[in-house]
C-alpha cells in the first residue's frame, strides 16, 4: 500500500472510487475531468491524498488551504470527499489520508481544519469524531447552485 499525493495518472481510478461516494454524481467526460485536474495541479493550495493499492486509488480525500485575515492571519483547511473503497474499509486507510490532509494544514500554519460530511452519514460522523473532529462545535450550511 502506498500513501501519497495523487497526480494525473491516478485520475481514472479516483473517478471510479468517487462513484462509491455518490452513484448519482455525473462525473462528466474524462476529458473534462482532465482539464479540471490541470487546474487543480496548478494550484498549490489544493492537494488530493490517497492510499494506492497496485495502482488503484482505494482511499482518498482532498484538502484546500484558504488564507484568512483573522486568527493572526492563520488560514483554514477544508477537507472534502473522503471515501474508501468498500473492500478496503475498516483498515485505517481513511485515517491515514486524513492525517496527510491535516499535515498539509499544519504545513500551511492553519489554525483549524474543517471537514464536511453528508448529514445522513452517521457512521462516517462517528469515525470523524473518533479521529479528532468535533461535530458539535459549529453548524454548517450549504446552498446548492444547480
Amino acid at each position: 500500500m502506498e500513501f501519497r499525493s495523487l497526480n494525473i495518472s491516478d485520475l481514472k481510478s479516483l473517478l471510479e472510487l468517487y462513484q462509491q461516494l455518490d452513484k448519482a454524481d455525473d462525473q462528466g467526460l474524462f476529458e473534462q475531468s482532465e482539464r479540471t485536474w490541470q487546474e487543480i495541479e496548478g494550484n498549490a493550495n489544493i492537494q488530493y491524498f490517497g492510499a494506492i493499492d497496485n495502482g488503484k486509488v482505494v482511499s482518498t480525500c482532498y484538502a484546500v488551504y484558504i488564507p484568512n485575515l483573522t486568527r493572526g492571519n492563520r488560514g483554514i483547511c477544508f477537507i472534502e470527499n473522503v471515501v474508501t473503497d468498500k473492500q478496503y474499509r475498516n483498515c485505517g486507510l481513511a485515517s491515514k489520508v486524513i492525517d496527510m490532509a491535516i499535515s498539509f494544514a499544519k504545513d500551511h500554519n492553519c489554525y483549524k481544519v474543517i471537514l464536511q460530511s453528508g448529514a445522513s452519514r452517521t457512521e462516517a460522523h462517528r469515525f470523524y469524531e473518533h479521529v479528532g473532529f468535533n461535530g458539535a462545535s459549529k453548524k454548517a450550511f450549504d446552498m446548492r447552485l444547480e
